[in-house]
């Protein structure tokens, strides 16, 4: 009984296979007659922007620390924390009245040694005209004439004191030298401020415009410099996530050197930052528009797959099966990926339910919708 209960089984096994197996050779099937209903696009040829994107921190386009330049009382503090402020309007007054005194007082030494200089000069008028007659000897003509010249000089100094005067009852009054906003408020009124202190009473920064500098590889130089050379070259910034735009600007400057243990140069890109979207500080995306491809041959991200042997797409047959084609690409931009060998225009690729195919897979073009 045992040796005919063997023989059966064989015999089953012959026909019907071992279990497991048929499952494993025949392709995948889907719901529609055994095809993998998938989504189809066409290659085909568009212009595509070509783009370099780099890490980098937005900065301001100036940043000016407002120290005093002389000693005193801080008497007013005439800006707002976070206020925006144009060139020249007063942030600050340090009590003038020490430096408003010594103005006065270089005037009056000037006044003074003016009417001594104007004296001198009439007594120097005098001399001349007795010295032909012998009525003034050369000694005195000479005396007379020196005295003037060093009375002359004395006026210059006392008007370079009072020059000097004015400069410092100027320095009282502190004006901002940039157009831009406040910070945080440094120091109080009431509070005795320095010159040789590095103190500051307030910071302030130019954010519009604003510039942001950020780094790309090496190898990247040289499709820059040649962007520049055709003219401006385009840069927008994106959150640091790169989902949102946050300005348009322009190139504006490539460092002189590489850094050698990187491997990347830094570029800065200046934004008019009209909205304020950028802050001094913030981490943002930089993406350079280094060159447009012009007629190029696109397929569409989701149609890309990598496997051991590089990329290649899922291409569908005239007789609604699928191949394994294998492709170059020069790069993602966006959602589509430009080929340069592989495909030709006009074919149709999968763009979904790749996981579930293999290379002879019968499938069935979803209807768009």
């Amino acid at each position: 009984m045992l040796g005919l209960a063997v023989l059966l089984a064989a015999v089953f096994l012959l026909h019907h296979g071992f279990p497991g197996t048929a499952a494993q050779a025949a392709p995948p099937k889907g719901k529609d007659g055994g095809a993998v209903v998938v989504q189809i696009a066409p290659v085909k040829r568009a212009n595509v922007p070509v783009y370099f994107d780099g890490l980098g921190t937005a900065q301001a386009f100036y940043t000016a620390n407002i120290t005093p330049r002389v000693d005193g009382e801080l008497q007013t503090v005439a800006f707002k924390e976070g206020q925006t402020v144009r060139k020249g309007e007063l942030l600050a007054q340090i009590d003038p009245r020490q430096y408003q005194a010594a103005l006065e007082q270089a005037q009056a030494a000037r006044q003074k040694d003016a009417a001594q200089l104007a004296n001198a000069r009439h007594d120097l008028e005098r001399y001349q005209l007795l010295a032909p007659h012998d009525l003034a000897s050369k000694q005195t003509l000479d005396t007379q004439t020196s005295l003037v010249s060093q009375l002359e000089a004395q006026v210059k100094a006392d008007q370079a004191a009072i020059d000097n005067a004015k400069t410092q009852l100027d320095y009282t009054r502190i004006t901002s030298p940039i157009d831009g906003r406040t910070g945080l408020r440094l120091v109080d009124p009431g509070n005795n401020v320095h010159a040789s202190a590095a103190t500051s009473i307030v910071v302030v920064t130019q954010v519009q415009p604003i510039t942001a500098v950020f780094m790309l590889p090496e190898e990247s130089l040289d499709a820059v410099n040649q962007a520049l050379q055709a003219g401006p070259v385009s840069v927008a910034a994106l959150s640091r996530d790169g989902r949102a735009e946050l300005d348009q600007g322009t190139l504006t400057l490539i460092d002189n050197q590489i850094d050698p243990t990187t491997g990347t140069v830094k570029l800065k890109a200046t934004f008019p930052n009209l909205h304020n979207h950028l802050w001094p500080g913030e981490f943002v995306t930089a993406r350079v528009l280094v060159r447009t491809e012009r007629n190029a041959l696109v397929i569409p991200t989701a149609a890309l797959q990598r496997g051991p042997s590089g990329t290649f797409t899922y291409r569908l047959k005239n007789d609604g099966t699928v191949e394994a084609r294998p492709i170059k690409t020069d790069g993602e931009t966006g959602d589509v990926v430009v080929v340069y060998a592989g495909l030709a225009e006009g074919d149709r690729v999968v763009t979904s339910n790749q996981y579930r195919l293999q290379p002879g897979s019968k499938v069935k073009p979803m209807a768009r919708p």
